[in-house]
């Protein structure tokens, strides 16, 4: 087994700046669905991901998009695997990646606090005026890890990406 630790965080950085394709405003390190980047041999690379849930049908996109990255930059021999465990989780996806979300419009999920699990709340806080008086519309939006929501002060609709 090679270990190039230097190259290793290089394949990295380029695989977790690929952007997911159903919220291409987040790569996929922001996500957190990037596990792991691994050097194999001379040209051979291991690439973990996990889906935000089981039947996520954005894996395929996902990896496709990784190989066609780590191909362009040189890498002959890219293998995507998905891995199941440890589930991903939205206390996965980074800060930026919340900022990100919530400047185009979509209502973060909320991080799981230093104490334990996200509190039980049903306030979502509006990603467009910040009021945390919104409604339910629909628990299903654009992608089954979204529901969608209105806030009852600016009248907007918007996704909430729901807690896992």
């Amino acid at each position: 087994m090679v270990t190039d630790t230097r190259l290793e965080a290089e394949l990295r950085d380029l695989a977790g700046s690929v952007p997911d394709p159903e919220l291409p405003v987040l790569t996929l390190a922001e996500l957190g669905v990037l596990r792991d980047v691994r050097l194999d041999g001379p040209g051979r690379v291991t690439v973990q991901l996990t889906p935000t849930y089981t039947g996520c049908p954005a894996i395929e996109s996902m990896s496709a998009d990784i190989e066609r990255v780590l191909h362009d930059h040189g890498v002959p021999d890219v293998s995507v695997v998905t891995v199941l465990a440890p589930a991903w989780s939205t206390d996965d996806i980074s800060a930026e990646g919340r900022r990100k979300l919530a400047e185009f419009g979509i209502a973060p999920p909320r991080a799981q606090g230093p104490d334990g699990p996200v509190p039980l709340t049903l306030s979502v806080r509006c990603p467009h005026c910040g009021s945390t008086d919104t409604e339910l519309l629909s628990r299903f939006s654009s992608t089954a890890c979204k529901a969608l929501r209105r806030c009852v002060d600016c009248r907007e609709p918007f996704d909430h990406f729901k807690e896992l």
